[in-house]
């Protein structure tokens, strides 16, 4: 299944896309797609409907996020070989985890704000697992079982804020908007290979960034079972997991980053495309 929410900011209702690519509605059958909604019992009811009996949805309606109520925003940093090295970081020995703000969550094409004072906005096009059981001390090779799906993330930084303005990493990723995503959760039945898909993020139509989730450092199932060592994943949560080379803060002779104005656009194959403007905070 692709499922999605859909409406306006505040207001959006649960849906999924068809194989035609038909928006339907599922609101008659589960009141939103929270963390009870991505548990295997929810999914399992949600997966033997029958999509053409349900509501078609007319138009183009705005996407939300695909999940909301989660507890935790959990972000995989230098991931990639190239991308580590493109930042003059060391190749970690094990995966680097951080928080991003739940309010930085936003929707696939919704406007990304310039935060007052940046001067070092960046992309990181990156898949991200949404999990479906609760997953604490789960093994590596168990790991998979306990997501959900899987969808696209932009993992939206301030590398002044992040790098250089002291403490963690979590100020520089969590600003309003800083974490859009979707448009739709994949899940796991739709991805014959999570380790094996293509991805791609433009700016103003220029290609920055092109990957491939074969070339993680460390595997999603890997990601998984680290950063269940060190707290508890529960349904719903994000878990996102580094971006390929190609960021503004890794571009040779002279970084380039973002500004009002500029469009970012971006996708993971099965997991759908982004767009977003970047306007003012």
């Amino acid at each position: 299944m692709k499922l999605v929410r859909y409406g306006v900011i505040g207001q959006e209702k649960p849906g999924l896309i068809d194989k035609s690519g038909q928006l339907r509605d599922l609101s008659g059958h589960v009141r939103d797609l929270n963390g009870e909604a991505y548990a295997p019992d929810s999914l399992a009811k949600l997966a033997g409907l029958d999509p053409s009996k349900l509501p078609a949805v007319n138009g183009k309606p705005r996407f939300g996020a695909p999940v909301t109520g989660i507890s935790k925003f959990v972000a995989i940093g230098l991931n990639y070989v190239d991308h580590a090295k493109e930042t003059g970081a060391p190749i970690p020995t094990e995966p680097i985890f951080f928080l991003k703000a739940n309010t930085a969550l936003s929707g696939p094409n919704d406007p990304v704000e310039k935060p007052r004072d940046s001067i070092k906005l960046d992309w990181e096009v990156e898949i991200a697992a949404i999990i479906g059981t609760r997953a604490k001390y789960v093994s590596e090779a168990d790991a998979l079982n306990h997501v959900a799906g899987y969808c696209v993330c932009n993992d939206v930084s301030e590398r002044n804020f992040q790098l250089e303005r002291l403490g963690q990493w979590t100020k520089g990723k969590s600003h309003d908007t800083f974490g859009p995503l979707g448009p739709w959760v994949a899940t796991r039945d739709e991805i014959p290979d999570v380790q094996k898909l293509s991805m791609w993020l433009d700016v103003n139509g220029e290609r920055r960034q092109t990957g491939s989730t074969s070339t993680m450092i460390f595997s999603i199932a890997k990601c998984i079972a680290y950063v269940s060592r060190f707290l508890t994943l529960l349904p719903g949560d994000i878990v996102t997991t580094g971006t390929p080379p190609g960021v503004g803060a890794g571009m040779k002779p002279t970084p380039k980053f973002l500004n009002v104005g500029d469009v970012v656009t971006l996708g993971i194959e099965g997991l759908g495309e982004q767009r977003q403007e970047i306007v003012a905070a």
